[in-house]
């Protein structure tokens, strides 16, 4: 019986551990099943990470903020400002698309170094900060392109949303070859770093699992890996905004779960008080982490403009709340000190396989919309229901 409760035990452990893991699994095997294997076409999987490369890189910022247990509602327009200031400087000044892009991000950080210095050294809640910021971004993004679309862009600013890595060997059965090779480095890396993280966890007697179980997530994570790379290998090869989006990962999972500055969002996230206390800087965090919030929005911001192929007025409506629910649909805790890039980045293609799984089906926005909203409130009540729980046992 005690091994029965414990088999229990370990089976909703488990669960809770990977939920969002599991319900983005499911939802990819739903909708494979009602669209007729659309959703998985190599052309369609490539489409999903180019239509929402632009969120993802929002939801990393994002992260970060609601870590600290703060909020940035100003990032959509932070993106349009962006967007329209590149597509002013290329178009009518004729600037450089590298020039241009290192003005773009320098804006971005001062952008999002206003809104910090309000919210961190005048304690004004990030909420008023941000909303105010968005109005008044969105307004400055209407005076500086006067109401109208500025396009087209340079072909050259076009490499962030819609070109793919050249290929430099000859195709493979039809396939491309980077995207093979691509999944043939992930894989290995993978391995190699689950390995050290193992040896480590043992050397410092932290409990780590059984062999088989150890073996078997390998194998899950190689499956998926090298089934992803087939799938870019059957169409153009792999984006490379998918690259940027990878490299953007894996340095903040880094930062966030391997360096001195990562432990101390955590702590100024998780008990404030008790952190100042502890000696750490939360006024300076805070400020740093929107200035980084506005730098990942003005990249944001290039990305779009580029897949547009134009600055908008209309450009950003709504991101800052794709980005949140991406953040709070990956594990992210309303109350702040808990949340991994990762799972962000989850969190973010959930919402991304709805979206097209919903318009492949042909349902309407209106549903669309919906759904989304039920999805993440669901995912908020189950942070709730687990810290109960924990809490309880």
């Amino acid at each position: 019986m005690e091994n029965q409760i414990s088999l229990k035990d370990r089976v909703l452990s488990f669960v809770r551990n990977n939920s969002m893991t599991i319900i983005f699994v499911s939802i990819i095997i739903i909708f494979q099943y009602l669209t007729n294997g659309l959703l998985l076409k190599p052309l369609n999987v490539t489409n999903i990470i180019l239509q929402n490369s632009y969120i993802l890189i929002l939801a990393i910022g994002m992260l970060i903020l609601i870590v600290l247990n703060q909020i940035d509602l100003s990032v959509g327009s932070i993106a349009a400002v962006i967007g329209a200031v590149s597509g002013v400087l290329m178009t009518q000044f004729d600037m450089p698309v590298p020039v241009t892009i290192m003005i773009a991000l320098a804006i971005g950080g001062l952008m999002g170094a206003m809104q910090g210095l309000w919210v961190s050294y005048f304690s004004v809640p990030s909420f008023i900060v941000t909303l105010a910021g968005q109005l008044l971004f969105r307004g400055i993004n209407m005076i500086i392109l006067k109401g109208k679309t500025v396009a087209p862009l340079p072909k050259s600013f076009q490499v962030f949303s819609s070109r793919f890595v050249p290929e430099f060997l000859p195709e493979v059965m039809g396939l491309k070859t980077n995207a093979l090779i691509f999944g043939a480095v992930a894989i290995v890396a993978l391995v190699l770093s689950q390995l050290n993280s193992r040896k480590n966890k043992i050397k410092y007697q932290i409990d780590v699992e059984t062999m088989p179980k150890f073996v078997a997530k390998i194998a899950v994570f190689t499956l998926a890996i090298a089934g992803f790379s087939f799938l870019l290998a059957q169409y153009q090869g792999i984006p490379i905004i998918l690259l940027i989006l990878l490299t953007l990962t894996l340095l903040y999972s880094f930062v966030m779960n391997q360096t001195k500055l990562g432990r101390h969002i955590y702590a100024v996230g998780g008990n404030i008080k008790a952190a100042i206390l502890s000696g750490i800087q939360a006024k300076k965090l805070t400020f740093l982490a929107y200035v980084n919030m506005g730098v990942l929005a003005a990249v944001s911001g290039i990305v779009f403009a580029s897949r547009l192929n134009a600055a908008t007025p209309q450009a950003g409506v709504s991101f800052e709340l794709d980005a949140i629910a991406a953040c709070y649909i990956g594990g992210a805790s309303a109350n702040g000190g808990v949340g991994k890039v990762v799972g962000a980045i989850i969190g973010g293609l959930v919402m991304a396989v709805l979206n097209n799984g919903m318009s492949l089906m042909g349902i309407g926005i209106d549903w669309q919309q919906a759904i989304k909203g039920a999805v993440l409130l669901a995912a908020v009540s189950l942070d709730v229901y687990n810290r109960r729980k924990a809490a309880i046992n």
